[in-house]
């Protein structure tokens, strides 16, 4: 029986439940699946995307939400927003999509970069001064027609226009994009028009950005556009405004004066706001609260989502009300059905997106009208379980943790006394070069890991093979030429699951699979309880690696912040004390390393920016413990051993202060898709220390020549002394294949001897 408080949902995992599209996605690419099987796997996606929500009782099912890339790309598409160098290649509908967003032989692909905080990235569309917009496809359109014929009348789901304007770049020179909001809001109309007259009763308009602090001319923006939207859609069409990842906070005032027929909040990220909205929710408009955690796979605390909605249901009525996610369940695995290898103690205290949609009409009814008792009891039951875990505690981690010293903080000496020492231990060249750490891992890597976990070959025979993939590796960065070797990690899968695998406090998921970008997809491991080390975690094959040549080699570790944002985190303590106690284990495999003869170590934090808070006001806090986590982790090592660090795909411009006082001797970064455009913010801040601005981008299948490479790295040099510069790609090379590594690499280490010369 449908409740009289309704339900919402925002979106839903595109992959597949066994990540069929990723699957499709790369034989289109490689050639080897045909468009119209590729077009198929989708629909099927889609179709049981829509039917699970129906069955679960969602009220308001999107659509629009599905996409064979990514959604701002989508946008960018849909709104004729095509640079002209994709326009020359000719290419149309899906083949251009993926011009965009992967690139050719000749053709950059468009920047990536994190989508708000999370890990999901998103293309970057480009615009450019007097850009004129039209429609450009029929996706929409298409998917919700698609979805009425299986009998559900979805919600289409856009990115606003603000939202689409402000997280857009300039293609070339320097002008205000919001300068474009006049030209881009017909479409933006057309589309709504066109929605309704295929039969669509509401629509869901993204503008997240009202969650980060506006400028007053966005601000306006934001009116101007809503009062747009409301004038040019059919009076029979209803829109909703969606904002989520955080609270409006002085937003909020602005988004109750646009003319809309309901707004989603998060009430995950802002319970506190919504007493706000419970007085100062406009008449007649309704509220999507999103109490069910779209970001995380714990289990819904249904007294603590009760004691949100109840006042809100009193306030304004359980007409006005729905119960969603906090976000698109996009970031969440797809089903528990099939993780039947889990701990049932801890599965027990899990829910991913198929299950989260049973709790989102589960707390509908429960709010509305008591529901189902037995459930009720049932779930706190669950969280009582979890509460009472003993294995959540160690006490010897957490006195470890209080016992850490300021000093702990602090390499022995500053950077400028480090580096002689360093240069005269590793020896290098002007523009030195190296690998961020992995190489691919081709079929015959990834054949004999499954046979090694299948029980099919044994550990000695699967080290073997290890060790000789190692040395092969190794032999080539010598014959190439490169400066600091890597030993390739060939026994590594993902980059966070590895070293969770090998700590005490995570437990893995056999298929619980979230989308980072287009095809590629990570397994994030779930932090349930405290952090510690039982034993060395990659001193095997750092060390087996040293011995294979006299060149310096590099150990790789990933940082404490990366490992806690790439994980599914404990929501029982502060983040930063799960921070602090993955540093600790760090800290111990770095003096390992270094005890071991590596005179280098790398400890990877591409997730550094990714975790800053949406808000400035809120920023000092979390640099200042994320900062310290790093620190805590690497500044246990002599002088003479180097430590570099690695970020990628994000904006950290804003933050290079604190970038600084992670005090790595060696960074670095992503710089090649915008061109060293990263670089110009070192202009203006000295950065202190040695930074290596990546060449070649490793998330396109292109290999730039060194001409290419070379250009970068002079433009490089007109920022960076020479002294401090590094010579790198832009990212680990696990995911191409050494077609594309051996040129490329030839062609890094070619740049690097002219920029010498």
């Amino acid at each position: 029986m449908t409740t009289r408080i309704r339900t919402h949902n925002l979106g839903f995992p595109r992959m597949g439940a066994r990540r069929e599209l990723k699957r499709a996605l790369e034989s289109y690419w490689a050639g080897k699946l045909p468009a119209a099987d590729l077009q198929a796997t989708a629909r099927t996606i889609r179709r049981s995307n829509w039917a699970l929500q129906r069955a679960a009782g969602i009220d308001r099912i999107p659509s629009n939400d599905f996409s064979f890339y990514d959604q701002m790309l989508d946008m960018a598409l849909l709104v004729g927003a095509v640079p002209e160098r994709y326009r020359k290649t000719g290419a149309a509908g899906l083949d251009l999509a993926f011009a965009m967003a992967r690139g050719g032989p000749d053709l950059p692909a468009l920047e990536m970069t994190k989508w708000f905080d999370t890990n999901y990235h998103y293309l970057v569309p480009e615009l450019r001064a007097g850009q004129s917009f039209k429609l450009g496809t029929t996706k929409p359109f298409d998917e919700f027609a698609e979805a009425l014929e299986q009998g559900v009348r979805t919600m289409p789901v856009l990115i606003g226009p603000v939202t689409f304007l402000r997280l857009a770049k300039a293609e070339a020179g320097d002008f205000d994009r919001l300068d474009l909001l006049d030209a881009l809001l017909p479409v933006y109309g057309e589309v709504l028009a066109r929605l309704a007259k295929l039969g669509a009763e509401w629509v869901q308009v993204d503008e997240p950005v009202l969650a980060l602090d506006l400028e007053p001319q966005w601000q306006a923006a934001v009116e101007k556009a809503w009062t747009t939207l409301r004038a040019a859609a059919p009076d029979n069409l209803k829109l909703m405004l969606a904002v989520y990842f955080g609270g409006l906070r002085g937003n909020l005032p602005l988004a109750c004066k646009l003319p809309v027929d309901a707004i989603h909040v998060d009430a995950v990220r802002a319970p506190d706001e919504l007493a706000r909205w419970a007085t100062e929710l406009p008449t007649g408009v309704e509220l999507s609260v999103g109490v069910v955690d779209g970001r995380n796979v714990w289990r819904n605390d249904f007294e603590a989502s009760l004691r949100l909605l109840e006042p809100l249901r009193e306030a304004i009525g359980p007409e006005r009300l729905l119960v969603a996610p906090s976000c698109s369940l996009l970031h969440c695995p797809y089903s528990l059905e099939h993780e039947d290898k889990l701990e049932p103690a801890i599965r027990d205290w899990l829910a991913f997106a198929v299950q989260k949609l049973d709790e989102v009409a589960q707390l509908a009814a429960l709010a509305d009208s008591g529901g189902d008792a037995a459930a009720l009891a049932e779930n706190r039951a669950a969280w009582r379980r979890r509460r009472e875990d003993p294995r959540l505690r160690q006490a010897a981690v957490r006195a470890r943790l209080a016992s850490v010293r300021p000093e702990d903080l602090r390499r022995a000496s500053p950077y400028v006394e480090r580096k002689p020492r360093q240069q005269a231990r590793l020896n290098l060249p002007l523009f030195p070069t190296t690998t961020i750490g992995s190489f691919p891992q081709t079929p015959e890597i990834r054949t004999a890991r499954a046979r090694f976990r299948k029980g099919e070959l044994s550990a000695a025979d699967y080290d073997r093979f290890l060790e000789e993939q190692t040395a092969a590796c190794i032999r080539w960065q010598e014959e190439a030429g490169l400066d600091v070797l890597v030993h390739g990690e060939f026994e590594r899968t993902d980059m966070v699951e590895y070293f969770g695998e090998k700590l005490d406090g995570f437990v893995f998921t056999a298929h619980g699979w979230v989308q980072s970008y287009g095809s590629r997809c990570v397994k994030p491991p779930i932090i349930y309880g405290d952090i510690s080390r039982p034993q060395p975690m990659t001193v095997r094959w750092s060390a087996f690696a040293q011995q294979q040549t006299k060149r310096p080699m590099k150990a790789m570790l990933t940082g404490p912040i990366t490992i806690l944002q790439w994980s599914f985190v404990r929501d029982d303590q502060p983040r930063r004390d799960t921070a602090w106690q993955i540093a600790l284990a760090l800290r111990d495999e770095v003096k390992d390393l270094e005890t071991a003869g590596l005179p280098v170590i790398q400890i990877d934090e591409p997730a550094l920016r990714e975790g800053l808070p949406l808000r400035k006001a809120d920023w000092t806090a979390y640099l200042e413990w994320s900062v310290d986590a790093f620190r805590l982790s690497a500044a246990g090592v002599r002088d003479d051993t180097q430590i570099h660090t690695h970020m990628c795909y994000c904006e950290f411009d804003d933050i290079l202060p604190s970038i600084a006082a992670l005090d790595a001797d060696v960074i670095s970064i992503e710089a090649s898709r915008s061109r060293m455009e990263l670089l110009k913010a070192f202009a203006t801040f000295a950065y202190p220390n040695e930074i290596g601005p990546g060449v070649w981008d490793i998330h396109s299948p292109r290999v730039p020549p060194e001409g290419e490479m070379l250009g970068l790295l002079m433009a490089a040099a007109r920022v960076v002394p020479r002294e401090r510069l590094w010579v790198n790609p832009d990212c680990g090379l696990k995911t191409r294949g050494w077609a594309e590594v051996d040129p490329a690499l030839r062609n890094l280490v070619a740049a690097a001897c002219a920029a010498r010369a």
